[in-house]
């Protein structure tokens, strides 16, 4: 492996170990406003985050999704969308009402952006969330952490990546369901409490709440 090989390894693993869940309401609300009123394309760049928040889908079968997945033919929104993991290879039921109101938005936005800009087929794109220079395709994962990084640099956030969206929409359930990490871990679609818990950073508060509660007198 040559240096310049192995810097860039070190520097993808330092992203994802910095990436944290946005545990705060104000700095997630700043986050979500700057997401869509700071680029032309906003609308999807919020809507991209809003709905792996909801789903907790990892960011690539996010941008994967396709139209047909999360619209009926007449534009309402689906209830569930089934697709299967990339990574796991597992199939994943996604309740999709949560972001509902967003999705909805967001395909009027798509239609109306379309009517400005005829050439530009966004709204014809089988993807949900088509790449503006090229809607034969969806935007990819590069793109998209470019995005969380501008975003992040503007705020004075190091933490923000493409894992945000999801540990932090795993951590507001964790949080608003008493701490039921069972849960969590059944929607994050992984295999212990041990890796949940250490996804969403939370494996040494875990530990450090139980020793609060132990009596060493």
């Amino acid at each position: 492996m040559t240096a310049e090989k192995a810097k860039k390894v070190e520097s993808k693993k330092g992203q994802r170990h910095n990436v944290k869940p946005i545990r705060d309401t104000w700095v997630l609300r700043e986050v979500q406003n700057s997401l869509k009123d700071d680029f032309e394309t906003g609308e999807r760049n919020y809507t991209i985050f809003q709905t792996g928040k909801a789903t907790l889908l990892r960011v690539s079968d996010v941008l994967a999704l396709k139209k047909s997945d999360v619209y009926n033919a007449n534009g309402t929104i689906k209830r569930n969308a089934y697709i299967t993991d990339k990574k796991t290879g597992k199939p994943n039921t996604l309740y999709i009402r949560p972001v509902a109101n967003e999705l909805m938005n967001y395909y009027t936005w798509l239609k109306e952006y379309q009517q400005k800009h005829p050439d530009c087929n966004v709204f014809f794109s089988p993807w949900l969330f088509p790449s503006f220079r090229d809607p034969r395709r969806h935007i990819n994962r590069k793109r998209y952490y470019r995005i969380m990084k501008k975003v992040g640099n503007k705020l004075g956030l190091d933490y923000l990546g493409t894992h945000t969206m999801r540990k932090t929409g795993a951590y507001m359930v964790y949080e608003q369901t008493n701490h039921n990490i069972a849960l969590v871990m059944k929607l994050l679609n992984h295999s212990s409490e041990e890796m949940t818990l250490a996804y969403l950073g939370l494996d040494q508060e875990s530990r450090e709440h139980i020793l609060d509660t132990i009596n060493f007198y």
